[in-house]
């Protein structure tokens, strides 16, 4: 369980199951969240980016040493 604690400026102060504590910024957030909310975040890789971003980033390397 994720609660939010408090917001300090930008930030959202997130607190764990056992009392941990770290920051999200608060535009990741949704709109009208408040302090006591309960709140659950899901991660996902975006393969397409990422198998963009990896080529992209191969072909600057290889003209580099082109030149």
């Amino acid at each position: 369980m994720l609660i939010i604690d408090r917001f300090e400026g930008d930030w959202a102060i997130i607190e764990t199951e056992n009392r941990d504590t770290f920051n999200l910024p608060r535009i990741v957030l949704p709109p009208g969240i408040k302090e006591g909310d309960v709140i659950s975040i899901h991660v996902g890789i975006d393969v397409v980016a990422t198998k963009e971003r990896t080529e992209k980033s191969k072909h600057r390397l290889d003209n580099l040493f082109d030149e």
